[in-house]
């Protein structure tokens, strides 16, 4: 019996720690959304590989490849496609941090770079929580 209470308990932390992830991972990516990116005109250094992780972890399907922030978003139609990446492009605008966006048919590759740092910047991540909060509409 007391083997069966172990179990149980190893179980139920298990699912506390998960679920503390999901809430971790929540928080992050809410929280970049309602922020706004500052001017960034160099002079910062560029996140390390460690921060870049943190950050990625709140960030749904973002990966950090090539030296860039990057998402590939899929789509029914070349019509979907092309309404997100106007989307996108506003807030871009609206945020002056501008994304490098490759569209196919019927997907949208995002990637974000701090090109004034040569590297990642928390703004990266805030415009990425943004494009993301766009399809939670």
């Amino acid at each position: 019996a007391s083997n069966n209470w172990q179990k149980l308990e190893e179980l139920t932390a298990s699912a506390v720690q998960r679920r503390f992830w999901e809430l971790n991972m929540i928080e992050i990516s809410e929280g970049l959304a309602r922020k706004k990116c500052k001017p960034c005109e160099g002079g910062v250094a560029p996140m390390t590989p460690t921060q870049i992780g943190h950050m990625l972890k709140g960030l749904s399907g973002w990966e950090y490849r090539n030296g860039m922030v990057q998402k590939t978003f899929k789509f029914k139609n070349y019509y979907e496609t092309m309404a997100f990446v106007n989307a996108a492009a506003w807030i871009s605008h609206r945020e002056d941090h501008h994304p490098d966006i490759a569209v196919g048919y019927s997907q949208a590759t995002v990637a974000y770079m701090t090109h004034a740092i040569k590297g990642i910047s928390e703004n990266d991540f805030i415009c990425a929580a943004k494009i993301d909060a766009l399809l939670e509409m």
